[in-house]
Parts: C-alpha cells; sequence; structure tokens
C-alpha cells in the first residue's frame, strides 16, 4: 500500500541522516524550501553515533588517564589509577550522544524538516520509495517525488578484510570498537590512518599493549612526511608497537583473541597474539539496494558516485547531487568537509551563487596523543605541483608551553618561494586539533608569511610556535635566523 499524505513531493529529498544529508537539509529549510529528509537509523550518522563523538568523548577520558601518569611521572603529584569503571565511562560517552542526538532532531523539527524514517531506493531521477516495518496506522511504503533536487548522501561503511568477518568481541571494526566489551589487554590494530592511530592511542592510554601495523612506509600516509615522522616517535615514545610497511599474513581466531602473522618492513615474520583486532583499512561507499540505475546513475570502480559538475556536486542526471562520503577524492570523508557540501548544494538547488568547496583549505586531524593537525598541501605534494618552496620548521619544545606540557612536536609551514602565499602548514603535538583554525584562514585566504608575521601571538602558548615560524619566513625570526 502507497501513503497518499498530500506532501509526497517536497522540493528537496535528501537520502541519509548523517552529516553531509542534514546539513543539506537545515540549510535547504533555512532558505524556505520543503525538505523531506529519509534515513534507515538514527539522524546524525556515523559520526554522531559510532564514530566522531563518541571515540572523541572516549579520547577525552583517554587524556585524563595520561595526564594522571604524567602528574605522577614529571610533576611529583603521587597519584595513580587504581582502575576504569567501563561501565561509567560508556556511560557519559552515551550521554554525550544522546544529548547531540536530540540536538539535532530539535534543529531539523524547529527548521520544518519532514524525517521519514526507513530505506530508500530510488525509482526515477527525482522519484523515491521508502519502505520501513510501518503500523497498523502509517502503512510501510512512501513514493516521494521530489520538484527541485534529489540528495543523496548515504555515507559510508568500513572496508573488512577477506576472512576477517567481525564478530563485536575479538574482530572489530572502527564501528563498533568502542563497543565492544570491555577494555582488552592487547590490541593489534590493522592500519595507521587517522582512525587506527586514534584507536591505538585509546587502548594504550587505558593499559593495553598495542601493535598498529600499516602496508604503506609510513603512518598516516595522506600527511606530510615530517607529521608521520613526528607521529611515530610520539606513538613509539608511549610505548606503541608502531610497524610501518608491513602487512598481515593472515589470522587464527582464538577463545579469547586472535592469532596473527605480520610481514615487516625488513622482511621478518611475527606472530602477534592480541584479545582483539581492530581493523581500521579504510570506509568504502553505502550504495547497496539504493537503486542508483534506475535514476540513470552509475559508480565509478571505487564505489563512489562521482559528480559531473563538482562547483554544483551535481551528477550528470539533472538535479541528482551527491555529498558526504560518497564522493570521491578529493573529497575527504570527513564530516566538517561534508557539511560544507551541504551547504553547498542546498544554497545551489535554492538558485543562489554559492563558492564550491575549496578542498585544499579543509583541515586534516588525527586525535591521537600526540595529535596531528594540518591544512593544505604538504611539502611533496607542492614541489610535484610544481612549486618552488621555502620551508620553515619549528619543534614545539623550543617555546616555553612545549616545555610546559613535554610531549614534543613541531610546526611546518609550506610556503611559495620568495615571500609568496602559504601552501600548507602542518602541526604534531598537544591541543593541535584547536589550533588549526589560525592556518585554515591563513590557507584559504591565500596569505603571504609577512601577512601573519605582522599578528602577535600570545606568550607563553603553543600558538606562539607557529608565529616564529612566520616571523622567521618573512625574514623577522626572533629565536630562529
Amino acid at each position: 500500500m502507497t501513503i497518499d499524505t498530500g506532501i509526497n513531493t517536497p522540493d528537496v529529498i535528501v537520502v541519509g541522516g548523517g552529516t553531509g544529508g542534514y546539513s543539506t537539509a537545515l540549510r535547504a529549510a533555512g532558505l524556505g524550501l520543503d525538505v523531506t529528509l529519509v534515513e534507515r537509523d538514527k539522524v546524525g550518522g556515523t559520526c554522531l553515533h559510532r564514530g566522531c563523538i563518541p571515540s572523541k568523548a572516549m579520547l577525552h577520558a583517554a587524556e585524563l588517564v595520561d595526564g594522571i601518569a604524567e602528574a605522577r611521572e614529571r610533576w611529583g603529584v603521587k597519584a595513580t589509577v587504581d582502575s576504569v569503571d567501563w561501565g561509567a565511562l560508556v556511560a557519559t560517552r552515551d550521554d554525550i550522544v544522546a544529548r547531540n542526538h536530540k540536538g539535532v532532531e530539535a534543529h531539523l523539527a524547529h527548521a520544518g524538516v519532514r524525517v521519514v524514517r526507513g530505506s530508500a531506493r530510488l525509482t526515477g531521477a527525482r522519484t523515491v520509495r521508502v519502505e520501513s516495518a510501518g503500523t497498523e496506522s502509517a502503512p510501510g511504503v512512501q513514493d516521494l517525488t521530489a520538484r527541485r533536487a534529489l540528495v543523496l548522501a548515504t555515507g559510508s561503511r568500513p572496508r573488512t578484510l577477506p576472512g576477517l568477518d567481525p564478530d563485536g568481541r575479538r574482530v572489530v571494526t572502527s564501528d563498533d570498537a568502542l563497543f565492544a566489551p570491555g577494555l582488552p589487554a592487547s590490541v593489534l590494530v590493522l592500519g595507521g590512518g587517522a582512525i587506527g592511530a586514534e584507536y591505538a592511542s585509546f587502548h594504550r592510554s587505558m593499559g593495553a599493549e598495542v601493535t598498529l601495523v600499516e602496508a604503506a612506509d609510513r603512518i598516516v600516509p595522506l600527511e606530510d612526511a615530517d607529521v608521520s615522522r613526528h607521529l611515530t616517535r610520539g606513538l613509539k615514545k608511549r610505548g606503541i608497537d608502531v610497524q610501518a610497511g608491513a602487512r598481515l599474513l593472515d589470522a587464527e581466531l582464538l577463545e579469547n583473541g586472535v592469532r596473527a602473522r605480520v610481514r615487516t618492513a625488513r622482511g621478518e615474520t611475527r606472530t602477534v597474539t592480541a584479545e582483539r583486532l581492530l581493523v581500521a583499512v579504510g570506509r568504502a561507499p553505502v550504495t547497496e539496494g539504493l537503486g542508483l540505475d534506475a535514476a540513470g546513475l552509475t559508480t565509478d570502480e571505487r564505489g563512489f558516485v562521482v559528480p559531473e559538475d563538482w562547483g554544483r556536486l551535481e551528477t550528470a542526471v539533472p538535479g541528482v547531487h551527491v555529498v558526504g562520503d560518497l564522493l570521491p577524492p578529493p573529497s575527504l570523508g570527513l564530516a566538517h568537509a561534508s557539511f560544507a557540501e551541504g551547504l553547498l548544494v542546498a544554497e545551489t538547488v535554492a538558485g543562489l551563487e554559492s563558492p564550491p568547496v575549496d578542498y585544499a583549505a579543509v583541515p586534516r586531524v588525527t586525535y591521537s596523543s600526540p595529535q596531528t593537525a594540518s591544512v593544505g598541501l604538504s611539502e611533496a605534494e607542492a614541489r610535484a605541483r610544481g612549486h618552488e618552496v621555502d620551508v620553515g620548521t619549528m619543534p614545539l619544545t623550543a617555546v616555553a608551553k612545549g616545555m610546559v606540557h613535554g610531549q614534543g612536536g613541531m610546526v611546518k609551514v609550506v610556503a611559495e618561494a620568495g615571500g609568496g602565499q602559504v601552501l600548507g602548514v602542518h602541526l604534531v603535538g598537544p591541543n593541535v586539533s584547536e589550533m588549526i583554525a589560525e592556518s585554515q584562514l591563513i590557507v584559504g585566504w591565500d596569505a603571504e608569511p609577512s601577512d601573519v608575521a605582522r599578528h602577535v601571538h600570545a606568550h607563553p602558548t603553543l600558538s606562539e610556535a607557529v608565529g616564529e615560524v612566520f616571523l622567521t619566513l618573512a625574514g623577522r625570526g626572533l629565536h630562529q635566523q
């Protein structure tokens, strides 16, 4: 049975209620468009319920544990962690997620966005059939037609490895790692990108023996090589066994864990036994069952839906747009990039001139300990694109606040040679996720080192290391020449 509610022809249909989807819906509704958002699970998507928010909540708890250890070992504060009440930790995490979820629902309701619960399948270029369990008073099928635009925002799922089916206990993905029972005493993390590094860091803070395996020749391989080097040094200093240039040969499930064979960069075969194997080898776009062919859409060989017009994020089918993890690079698969994509699509559909997303100016952060934060081009990328560059670096321990923190780290700036525009800024160290906003503006506004050097950074702060590097590049260095 099909419901005829009289409201099944909105201006905009958004399929998927994650960060890209709900930001599109909110902005479109704010511009006066009638919007229906279809979501089969909970609005907020992976980021809110299984990724960004719960993981950062847990990483904050890990920082508190690390702080107690630092207080004891560096500052003479005789404090210890007797134990971690896993139930209490989880309850706080879940409360944070629940309050954020209620907030998103309230924003959508206030904006007048109609939320339809169920699984969507495209039946045409701008038509969607939504199926749900339904009730006696509200049968489970709705046919919707978008008058102006259909926006696809169905997100992504963790990639898995053949023969390593996640069971939620011994083998877990990044989606369910935080929801596995208890704290393991040992963890093998496969994948040294941002997600793998964060989970390795969390479990080490909680006392686990951690081995981190990355197939590329360095961890966080998409970042500047100096970022990888400093992060590796920081993780190893904390006791994490970092194995870059290594690969998993095979893994055997045990009653209470796994036994894996790993080929190291030196060609040696090592056996690693751990209570938990965490697979963090990337994410894949979710299009299964979506019925793309009915709308005249296809995916590339990696499963992404490629826009015909990146300035509008519109596909080859007019009126069908894509946001979030369905997009291939240069989109970044980051929640804050999805917000920007949602704004762009909503404003485009409403007939406004909206600037395309400048992906080079979108910050990238790894919330491990130490943290990394970058924006713009790496040194290698800048040179590969034909830029003559000047590079300025400074260890955070060269400023007083960096000595106070005692975690090492660095600032690296890549700029056009001869005082030209800043191409990239790269940070490693404590709290650098909160420092990257300044550099985002520097790169996004095509600033030059001399533009930044005229502004005064507070002393003593970690950020003055950023200011010092720009002073040096502008020929005005105080503590560097």
